[in-house]
Protein backbone atom coordinates (compact mmCIF):
# COMPACT_ATOMS: atom_id res chain seq x y z
CA UNK A 1 0.00 0.00 0.00
CA UNK A 2 1.26 3.73 -0.86
CA UNK A 3 2.53 5.40 2.52
CA UNK A 4 0.96 8.34 3.45
CA UNK A 5 2.38 11.94 2.44
CA UNK A 6 3.89 14.13 5.69
CA UNK A 7 1.23 16.55 6.98
CA UNK A 8 1.26 19.96 8.75
CA UNK A 9 -1.49 21.57 10.29
CA UNK A 10 -1.98 25.15 11.90
CA UNK A 11 -0.45 26.93 9.25
CA UNK A 12 -2.83 30.08 7.33
CA UNK A 13 -1.75 31.58 4.11
CA UNK A 14 0.68 33.97 5.68
CA UNK A 15 2.72 31.10 7.76
CA UNK A 16 4.06 28.80 4.87
CA UNK A 17 8.37 29.24 5.22
CA UNK A 18 11.05 29.28 2.99
CA UNK A 19 11.60 25.71 4.41
CA UNK A 20 8.71 24.68 3.53
CA UNK A 21 8.48 25.73 0.22
CA UNK A 22 12.39 24.85 -0.93
CA UNK A 23 11.58 20.96 0.73
CA UNK A 24 12.14 17.89 -1.48
CA UNK A 25 9.33 15.64 -0.68
CA UNK A 26 5.90 16.68 -0.67
CA UNK A 27 3.62 17.74 2.12
CA UNK A 28 0.43 18.10 3.12
CA UNK A 29 -0.88 21.10 4.25
CA UNK A 30 -4.15 20.67 6.34
CA UNK A 31 -6.17 23.28 6.03
CA UNK A 32 -3.96 25.77 4.99
CA UNK A 33 -6.86 27.80 2.81
CA UNK A 34 -9.74 26.82 5.26
CA UNK A 35 -9.85 30.99 5.73
CA UNK A 36 -10.84 31.82 1.77
CA UNK A 37 -14.46 32.58 1.11
CA UNK A 38 -14.47 30.41 -2.16
CA UNK A 39 -13.88 27.40 0.67
CA UNK A 40 -16.72 28.53 2.81
CA UNK A 41 -18.89 28.50 -0.21
CA UNK A 42 -17.95 25.11 -1.90
CA UNK A 43 -18.15 23.95 1.96
CA UNK A 44 -22.12 25.51 1.62
CA UNK A 45 -22.64 23.90 -1.67
CA UNK A 46 -21.53 22.84 -4.60
CA UNK A 47 -24.14 25.47 -6.17
CA UNK A 48 -22.82 27.96 -3.90
CA UNK A 49 -19.39 27.44 -4.77
CA UNK A 50 -20.00 27.41 -8.27
CA UNK A 51 -21.81 30.99 -7.49
CA UNK A 52 -19.06 31.83 -5.74
CA UNK A 53 -17.09 31.82 -9.09
CA UNK A 54 -19.51 33.36 -11.05
CA UNK A 55 -19.47 36.44 -9.64
CA UNK A 56 -16.05 36.89 -10.31
CA UNK A 57 -16.37 35.78 -13.97
CA UNK A 58 -15.90 38.81 -16.49
CA UNK A 59 -16.63 36.89 -19.83
CA UNK A 60 -13.20 36.04 -20.85
CA UNK A 61 -13.10 32.89 -22.91
CA UNK A 62 -11.50 29.61 -21.41
CA UNK A 63 -10.36 26.47 -22.79
CA UNK A 64 -12.11 23.50 -21.52
CA UNK A 65 -11.77 19.41 -22.16
CA UNK A 66 -14.99 17.21 -22.84
CA UNK A 67 -14.69 13.35 -22.44
CA UNK A 68 -17.48 10.83 -23.27
CA UNK A 69 -19.27 8.95 -20.16
CA UNK A 70 -17.24 5.70 -21.05
CA UNK A 71 -13.85 7.50 -20.70
CA UNK A 72 -14.31 6.99 -16.85
CA UNK A 73 -13.19 10.55 -15.99
CA UNK A 74 -10.07 9.97 -17.28
CA UNK A 75 -8.16 11.92 -19.75
CA UNK A 76 -6.01 9.89 -21.73
CA UNK A 77 -5.33 9.04 -25.65
CA UNK A 78 -7.17 7.11 -27.89
CA UNK A 79 -6.44 2.57 -28.48
CA UNK A 80 -3.41 3.16 -30.39
CA UNK A 81 -2.53 6.50 -29.21
CA UNK A 82 -2.94 8.47 -32.43
CA UNK A 83 -5.19 10.92 -30.64
CA UNK A 84 -7.38 11.69 -27.57
CA UNK A 85 -10.27 10.05 -25.72
CA UNK A 86 -11.68 14.21 -25.51
CA UNK A 87 -12.35 17.16 -27.29
CA UNK A 88 -10.99 20.12 -26.72
CA UNK A 89 -13.20 23.21 -26.72
CA UNK A 90 -13.23 27.39 -26.39
CA UNK A 91 -16.57 27.98 -23.79
CA UNK A 92 -17.59 30.87 -21.06
CA UNK A 93 -17.08 29.44 -18.08
CA UNK A 94 -20.73 29.94 -16.92
CA UNK A 95 -21.32 27.53 -19.71
CA UNK A 96 -19.28 25.12 -18.12
CA UNK A 97 -20.38 25.74 -14.58
CA UNK A 98 -24.04 25.16 -15.91
CA UNK A 99 -22.96 21.77 -18.28
CA UNK A 100 -21.59 20.44 -14.58
CA UNK A 101 -24.13 21.72 -12.29
CA UNK A 102 -26.78 19.82 -15.55
CA UNK A 103 -24.84 16.36 -15.29
CA UNK A 104 -23.70 16.45 -11.67
CA UNK A 105 -26.16 13.41 -10.98
CA UNK A 106 -25.49 11.21 -14.13
CA UNK A 107 -23.39 8.22 -13.77
CA UNK A 108 -21.59 7.50 -15.73
CA UNK A 109 -21.88 11.52 -16.34
CA UNK A 110 -19.55 13.02 -19.45
CA UNK A 111 -16.37 14.37 -17.95
CA UNK A 112 -15.95 18.46 -17.62
CA UNK A 113 -12.51 19.77 -17.26
CA UNK A 114 -11.13 23.58 -17.01
CA UNK A 115 -7.45 23.29 -16.95
CA UNK A 116 -4.76 25.22 -15.66
CA UNK A 117 -6.63 28.45 -16.50
CA UNK A 118 -4.80 31.78 -15.29
CA UNK A 119 -6.83 33.33 -12.59
CA UNK A 120 -6.09 36.94 -12.70
CA UNK A 121 -7.08 36.47 -16.42
CA UNK A 122 -10.49 34.28 -15.98
CA UNK A 123 -11.47 35.75 -12.76
CA UNK A 124 -10.25 39.04 -11.77
CA UNK A 125 -10.23 39.91 -8.35
CA UNK A 126 -11.00 36.56 -7.32
CA UNK A 127 -6.99 36.12 -5.69
CA UNK A 128 -7.86 39.45 -3.62
CA UNK A 129 -9.89 37.39 -1.07
CA UNK A 130 -8.35 33.77 -1.72
CA UNK A 131 -4.48 33.64 -1.79
CA UNK A 132 -1.16 32.65 -0.70
CA UNK A 133 1.50 34.47 0.70
CA UNK A 134 4.78 33.03 -0.50
CA UNK A 135 6.92 35.78 -0.31
CA UNK A 136 8.85 36.87 -3.52
CA UNK A 137 8.21 33.96 -5.45
CA UNK A 138 7.42 34.83 -9.05
CA UNK A 139 4.54 32.68 -8.92
CA UNK A 140 1.66 31.28 -11.74
CA UNK A 141 -1.14 31.19 -10.30
CA UNK A 142 -3.80 28.91 -12.10
CA UNK A 143 -7.53 27.32 -11.43
CA UNK A 144 -8.53 23.95 -12.20
CA UNK A 145 -12.23 23.22 -12.67
CA UNK A 146 -14.17 20.04 -13.24
CA UNK A 147 -16.19 17.24 -12.17
CA UNK A 148 -15.24 13.82 -11.68
CA UNK A 149 -11.84 13.87 -13.41
CA UNK A 150 -8.44 11.47 -12.92
CA UNK A 151 -5.33 12.98 -14.72
CA UNK A 152 -2.56 10.38 -15.47
CA UNK A 153 0.63 10.80 -13.56
CA UNK A 154 2.73 13.55 -14.74
CA UNK A 155 5.59 15.98 -13.72
CA UNK A 156 6.24 19.64 -13.95
CA UNK A 157 9.43 21.65 -13.84
CA UNK A 158 8.22 24.19 -10.76
CA UNK A 159 7.66 23.69 -7.76
CA UNK A 160 3.77 23.73 -6.72
CA UNK A 161 1.29 24.67 -4.40
CA UNK A 162 -2.08 22.60 -4.87
CA UNK A 163 -5.14 23.83 -2.94
CA UNK A 164 -8.29 22.16 -3.06
CA UNK A 165 -10.75 25.34 -3.10
CA UNK A 166 -14.15 22.63 -3.71
CA UNK A 167 -14.34 18.82 -3.83
CA UNK A 168 -12.11 16.19 -2.52
CA UNK A 169 -9.09 14.89 -4.52
CA UNK A 170 -6.87 12.20 -4.12
CA UNK A 171 -3.08 12.71 -5.07
CA UNK A 172 -0.29 9.62 -5.73
CA UNK A 173 3.06 10.68 -5.91
CA UNK A 174 6.45 9.18 -6.95
CA UNK A 175 9.41 10.57 -6.60
CA UNK A 176 11.56 11.04 -9.81
CA UNK A 177 13.61 7.83 -9.61
CA UNK A 178 10.73 5.90 -10.12
CA UNK A 179 10.13 7.22 -14.15
CA UNK A 180 11.65 3.93 -15.69
CA UNK A 181 8.68 2.19 -13.52
CA UNK A 182 5.35 4.42 -14.66
CA UNK A 183 5.81 3.17 -18.17
CA UNK A 184 5.67 6.83 -19.86
CA UNK A 185 4.22 7.53 -22.77
CA UNK A 186 5.25 9.84 -26.29
CA UNK A 187 7.63 12.66 -25.36
CA UNK A 188 6.67 15.35 -27.80
CA UNK A 189 2.80 14.12 -28.34
CA UNK A 190 1.06 14.65 -24.94
CA UNK A 191 -2.75 15.43 -23.90
CA UNK A 192 -1.99 18.85 -22.08
CA UNK A 193 2.07 19.36 -22.81
CA UNK A 194 3.60 16.76 -19.70
CA UNK A 195 4.70 13.34 -20.90
CA UNK A 196 2.42 11.02 -18.95
CA UNK A 197 2.21 7.12 -17.70
CA UNK A 198 0.27 5.03 -19.29
CA UNK A 199 -0.77 2.98 -17.14
CA UNK A 200 -4.61 2.75 -15.82
CA UNK A 201 -4.15 3.92 -12.07
CA UNK A 202 -7.55 2.36 -10.90
CA UNK A 203 -7.48 -0.93 -12.93
CA UNK A 204 -3.66 -1.44 -13.39
CA UNK A 205 -2.26 -4.19 -16.00
CA UNK A 206 0.39 -5.74 -14.25
CA UNK A 207 1.27 -8.33 -17.46
CA UNK A 208 1.58 -5.30 -19.74
CA UNK A 209 3.24 -2.99 -16.85
CA UNK A 210 4.89 -5.04 -14.54
CA UNK A 211 7.92 -2.79 -13.30
CA UNK A 212 4.31 -0.81 -12.20
CA UNK A 213 4.38 -2.72 -9.09
CA UNK A 214 7.52 -1.39 -8.11
CA UNK A 215 6.61 1.96 -8.39
CA UNK A 216 4.30 1.44 -5.90
CA UNK A 217 6.19 0.83 -3.32
CA UNK A 218 7.66 4.18 -3.65
CA UNK A 219 4.41 5.63 -3.75
CA UNK A 220 3.03 8.44 -1.24
CA UNK A 221 -0.53 9.08 -1.55
CA UNK A 222 -3.47 11.65 0.35
CA UNK A 223 -6.83 12.48 -0.09
CA UNK A 224 -7.28 16.35 0.68
CA UNK A 225 -10.71 18.59 0.75
CA UNK A 226 -11.52 21.83 0.72
CA UNK A 227 -9.05 24.19 1.98
CA UNK A 228 -6.07 21.47 2.40
CA UNK A 229 -2.96 22.02 0.21
CA UNK A 230 -0.52 20.14 -1.23
CA UNK A 231 3.50 20.80 -1.58
CA UNK A 232 4.69 19.12 -4.70
CA UNK A 233 8.33 19.68 -5.25
CA UNK A 234 9.87 19.75 -9.02
CA UNK A 235 9.73 16.83 -10.90
CA UNK A 236 7.78 14.29 -8.51
CA UNK A 237 5.16 12.50 -10.58
CA UNK A 238 1.74 12.95 -9.54
CA UNK A 239 -1.28 11.26 -10.57
CA UNK A 240 -4.81 13.27 -9.29
CA UNK A 241 -8.39 12.34 -9.13
CA UNK A 242 -11.20 14.39 -8.46
CA UNK A 243 -13.51 12.81 -6.51
CA UNK A 244 -17.29 14.67 -6.38
CA UNK A 245 -19.13 16.13 -8.58
CA UNK A 246 -17.87 19.77 -8.55
CA UNK A 247 -14.13 20.32 -8.08
CA UNK A 248 -12.26 23.26 -7.67
CA UNK A 249 -8.14 23.74 -7.31
CA UNK A 250 -5.90 26.76 -7.22
CA UNK A 251 -2.39 25.75 -7.57
CA UNK A 252 0.90 27.99 -7.84
CA UNK A 253 3.40 27.83 -9.42
CA UNK A 254 7.61 28.61 -9.12
CA UNK A 255 10.60 28.37 -10.12
CA UNK A 256 13.91 27.75 -8.08
CA UNK A 257 16.56 29.78 -10.61
CA UNK A 258 16.71 32.84 -12.55
CA UNK A 259 14.27 34.00 -15.35
CA UNK A 260 17.22 33.77 -17.42
CA UNK A 261 17.55 29.52 -17.26
CA UNK A 262 15.54 28.35 -20.38
CA UNK A 263 13.53 25.08 -19.53
CA UNK A 264 15.92 21.82 -19.62
CA UNK A 265 12.83 20.14 -21.46
CA UNK A 266 14.71 21.89 -24.67
CA UNK A 267 18.24 20.24 -23.56
CA UNK A 268 16.15 16.78 -23.51
CA UNK A 269 14.92 17.46 -26.97
CA UNK A 270 18.28 18.80 -28.35
CA UNK A 271 19.65 15.11 -26.83
CA UNK A 272 17.30 13.24 -28.57
CA UNK A 273 18.68 14.79 -32.14
CA UNK A 274 22.40 14.62 -31.06
CA UNK A 275 22.94 12.05 -29.09
CA UNK A 276 20.48 9.08 -28.26
CA UNK A 277 21.41 7.41 -31.67
CA UNK A 278 25.14 7.81 -31.27
CA UNK A 279 27.32 4.54 -30.95
CA UNK A 280 26.95 2.87 -27.36
CA UNK A 281 30.73 4.04 -26.64
CA UNK A 282 30.33 7.72 -27.58
CA UNK A 283 26.84 8.10 -25.43
CA UNK A 284 29.20 6.64 -22.41
CA UNK A 285 31.87 9.33 -23.41
CA UNK A 286 29.03 11.90 -23.59
CA UNK A 287 27.81 11.02 -20.44
CA UNK A 288 30.88 11.58 -18.82
CA UNK A 289 31.24 15.03 -19.87
CA UNK A 290 27.44 15.87 -18.75
CA UNK A 291 28.04 14.34 -15.14
CA UNK A 292 31.36 16.76 -15.28
CA UNK A 293 30.25 19.53 -16.36
CA UNK A 294 26.63 19.51 -15.44
CA UNK A 295 25.77 16.88 -13.00
CA UNK A 296 28.38 16.96 -10.72
CA UNK A 297 29.70 20.56 -11.37
CA UNK A 298 31.22 22.75 -8.43
CA UNK A 299 33.85 25.42 -7.78
CA UNK A 300 36.67 22.81 -8.70
CA UNK A 301 34.88 22.16 -12.14
CA UNK A 302 36.93 25.50 -13.60
CA UNK A 303 39.40 25.92 -10.93
CA UNK A 304 42.32 25.57 -13.26
CA UNK A 305 41.03 28.21 -15.92
CA UNK A 306 41.75 31.86 -15.29
CA UNK A 307 38.26 33.50 -14.50
CA UNK A 308 38.52 35.88 -17.51
CA UNK A 309 38.68 32.60 -19.62
CA UNK A 310 36.57 30.60 -18.43
CA UNK A 311 33.35 31.21 -21.08
CA UNK A 312 30.36 29.01 -20.50
CA UNK A 313 32.00 27.18 -17.24
CA UNK A 314 31.66 30.83 -15.34
CA UNK A 315 28.12 31.28 -13.54
CA UNK A 316 25.45 32.19 -16.01
CA UNK A 317 24.03 35.62 -15.77
CA UNK A 318 21.41 37.40 -17.97
CA UNK A 319 23.98 38.28 -20.55
CA UNK A 320 25.61 35.23 -20.73
CA UNK A 321 22.65 33.32 -21.28
CA UNK A 322 21.65 35.64 -24.20
CA UNK A 323 25.24 35.13 -25.55
CA UNK A 324 24.72 31.37 -25.12
CA UNK A 325 21.27 31.14 -26.60
CA UNK A 326 22.49 33.21 -29.52
CA UNK A 327 24.99 30.85 -30.26
CA UNK A 328 22.86 27.81 -30.21
CA UNK A 329 20.48 29.58 -32.33
CA UNK A 330 23.29 29.95 -35.33
CA UNK A 331 24.40 25.91 -34.18
CA UNK A 332 20.53 24.63 -34.75
CA UNK A 333 20.26 27.11 -37.78
CA UNK A 334 23.02 26.01 -39.44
Amino acid sequence: MPEAIREVSGLGPADLTDELLTATTPVVLRGLASSWPMVRAALESDRAGSDYLRRHYQGATIGAMLGGPDAGGRFFYNDDLSGFNFQPVHAKLTGVLDEIEAKSQMDPAPTIYVGSTTIDTCLPGFREFNDLQLGARDTLASIWIGNRTRIAAHYDLPDNVAVVAAGHRRFTLFPPSQLQNLYVGPVDFTPAGQAISLVDFLNPDFNKFPKFAEALKHALVAELGPGDALFIPSMWWHHIEALDAFNVLVNYWWRQSPDYMDTPTNALMTAFLSMRDLPPAQRKAWQEIFRHYIFEADEETAAHIPPNARGVLAPLTTDGARALRTQLLKRLNR
